[in-house]
């Protein structure tokens, strides 16, 4: 990225935005029948999808053990076609529940067991992926994704069950984590599953002495410090924040807040898309 200006002398980023400025955000819910609860979304050009089963009954081995969850593809593997009518009209018994079967429960008695797994398609970055998930980075972005919704689910409220969040990257354009989260907070909701929160995530980067929120990849290739913020918009109350280079405590707070603040631009867009959700679920209803 030597010579590509980042941040031009009045203001503006590569793409036309300002410093503080999201990337436009289409979503939609409820995109499978089949699955308890889901969601499309689009920051930018980073397109990302959700489904999420349950609660339901936990299931006996660790997600990718044996032939558990991570060597069956889940309802989502061939995401690219949700938008093509007839082609998913898989019956029930096939969901990713209920591919582990016959070990001991993994059943917490105080609580329910949050399930998290990322993937991407291969044909989701420029250069094409040999293992869609199950590879390092999928991995730590299933741990992150996990411990994002536990601290967000009420759990509390459904012990000894299983909530399962299937996550898959369709494009990948930067701001990565944080398309994934606000899809999956999208999912959980439209699945009917208690929150204390939405979650609402938001990418945010330190370019030239200025916070720039919301990255897209041009901008987090430049190799700058970057962070990525999960936020519970109503309390304030920080889910999970992941920081991947050195800055120095004079800037942190600066960049820490145009997150926050992007995080919050996030959550206004994801509320309008629910209330519309709930508005046409209500019609066709006839509510």
């Amino acid at each position: 990225m030597a010579g590509l200006e980042l941040l031009s002398d009045q203001g503006y980023r590569v793409d036309g935005r300002r410093a503080g400025e999201l990337r436009k955000i289409q979503a939609r819910m409820g995109v499978f029948a089949q699955a308890d609860g889901s969601a499309y979304i689009e920051q930018g050009n980073t397109k990302a999808l959700a489904v999420v089963y349950g609660p339901h009954e936990a299931s006996g081995r660790a997600p990718g053990a044996g032939g558990g969850l991570g060597r069956r593809r889940p309802a989502h593997a061939s995401v690219y076609a949700a938008h093509i009518p007839g082609r998913f009209n898989r019956s029930k018994s096939q969901s990713p529940r209920t591919a582990i079967r016959g070990s001991r429960s993994r059943a917490l008695p105080d609580r329910a067991l949050v399930n998290c797994q990322y993937s991407s398609a291969t044909f989701s970055t420029g250069e094409r992926k040999r293992r869609p998930h199950g590879d390092r980075k999928s991995c730590e972005m299933g741990l992150q994704l996990r411990q994002t919704f536990e601290a967000a689910i009420l759990t509390q409220l459904h012990p000894c069950s299983q909530i399962d969040i299937y996550v898959q990257v369709l494009q990948a354009d930067g701001g990565t984590y944080a398309a994934c989260v606000n899809a999956a907070t999208l999912a959980v909701l439209d699945a009917g599953i208690p929150v204390r929160d939405f979650v609402c995530a938001c990418s945010a980067g330190f370019v030239d002495g200025t916070a720039l929120a919301d990255l897209s990849h041009v901008e987090e290739a430049a190799g700058g410090p970057q962070l990525a913020l999960a936020l519970l918009p109503a309390s304030g109350q920080i889910a999970l924040l992941e920081m991947d280079a050195r800055l120095h405590e004079d800037h942190l707070e600066r960049v820490l807040e145009a997150a926050a603040r992007a995080a919050r631009d996030v959550h206004t867009v994801l509320d309008r898309v629910v209330r519309q959700h709930v508005r046409e679920a209500s019609i066709l209803l006839g509510d």
